[in-house]
């Protein structure tokens, strides 16, 4: 019985921060909305959506045959203009191919030119408007497109602040393209933008990418500010709150929202980018490439990529060392011990494949606290 009620109780609580509308809208209307600046794609977030021109193509083919699509969700803001939180494809690639959209530079991006699909193979070529008859989308396909409505979900600007980028996280998860980080990172930009940007300037410091052995795919799709995040977050983070991870990612958005929160109002953001700075500075002078591989000591090399448990033991080892005014530990002494981590039996008994990030992640960061105090002259 105390169960239930409480159950209730958190439904109630939660269900009451959320406030939510909806309506129909046509794509005309919406234009007329992005034109006056009143409805926000976030042009920053078409390098984390990416549909080929396929999708796109099929997404119009959709539209002009009726098919039904799934609603676009928006945030209200204080000024009752609109974010769009989900549907940023759908309503980019309407706005491309009618030349509507803007790139972050506030300037027009080219009209798309359609290709065949299943049902309208005479889609091939296709533009929205142009002096090639030949090539134009007839008046009745564009007046089509114009008077489409879609399903418009609003939430109100009277919800919860976090409400929208939980809803952002949970609806552009599962199906999308999106990394956890990307869609981390549009979090982030809806947020604050200055600090998104200020971590993709330290994400792309000389001494940081000189440590890290990632593939541009792995770049493409922001490993690199995957493991900024980490580092801001497991640094800051309390032994306690680390024992406390649940979802991982869930723990990483949050942990960077509450960095957020305090990032313009203290001293710590430019504590942490110190850290983050002298972090990478030691690791690219005595260890460069091989900061995060494991050494092979029977061929006397290190190998491999990098490896996300030794980060946690070394940079967060490191970083949280500095946080707590510590000191830099000793290069020789750090050397000879970062080569023995491959073969160290503690390590590999909670890095080992299978492992979960909650049982994992407290105790490489404590692994790494302890190596780095055992290097201190």
């Amino acid at each position: 019985m105390l169960a239930q009620i409480s159950l209730e109780n958190e439904i109630n609580t939660y269900a009451a921060k959320v406030s939510t509308d909806s309506y129909s809208m046509s794509v005309g209307e919406l234009v007329s909305m992005y034109r006056d600046g009143e409805l926000n794609l976030h042009p920053e977030f078409q390098r984390f959506f990416r549909w080929s021109i396929e999708q796109k193509s099929k997404f119009i083919e959709s539209l002009l045959l009726g098919i039904p699509i799934p609603p676009i969700f928006v945030s209200e803001r204080s000024n009752s203009y609109w974010d769009v939180i989900d549907g940023l494809q759908r309503i980019s690639t309407i706005f491309e191919v009618m030349g509507e959209l803007k790139d972050e530079d506030d300037e027009y991006k080219e009209q798309i030119m359609l290709t065949r699909t299943r049902y309208l193979p005479s889609l091939e070529g296709k533009v929205w408007q142009t002096d090639d008859e030949e090539n134009q989308l007839p008046e009745s396909a564009r007046v089509k497109i114009k008077r489409s409505r879609l399903d418009i979900n609003i939430v109100k600007k009277t919800s919860d602040e976090i409400a929208k980028y939980e809803i952002f996280q949970r609806l552009n998860t599962g199906g999308s393209v999106a990394t956890n980080q990307e869609i981390r990172n549009c979090i982030l930009i809806m947020n604050n933008r200055d600090f998104f940007y200020r971590m993709k300037n330290l994400a792309e410091s000389e001494d940081f990418k000189e440590c890290i052995l990632i593939t541009d795919r792995a770049i493409e799709e922001s490993f690199d500010l995957e493991l900024l995040t980490r580092f801001f977050v497991f640094c800051s983070s309390t032994h306690e709150k680390l024992s406390q991870i649940n979802e991982l990612g869930d723990f990483l958005t949050d942990g960077v929202l509450e960095i957020v929160k305090f990032y313009e109002s203290s001293d710590f953001s430019q504590r942490i980018e110190d850290v983050f700075q002298k972090t990478f500075r030691y690791l690219s002078e005595y260890l460069g490439s091989d900061s995060f591989r494991k050494f092979n000591s029977a061929q006397g090399r290190y190998y491999g990529g990098t490896l996300v448990s030794l980060f946690e033991v070394t940079a967060v080892g490191i970083g949280r060392t500095l946080l707590s005014n510590g000191s830099l530990p000793n290069p020789e002494i750090f050397r000879k011990r970062h080569r023995s981590l491959g073969n160290n039996e503690d390590l590999q008994s909670f890095t080992r494949s299978g492992t979960r990030s909650s049982d994992r992640i407290p105790r490489t960061i404590t692994f790494g606290e302890n190596l780095v105090q055992s290097c201190l002259l």
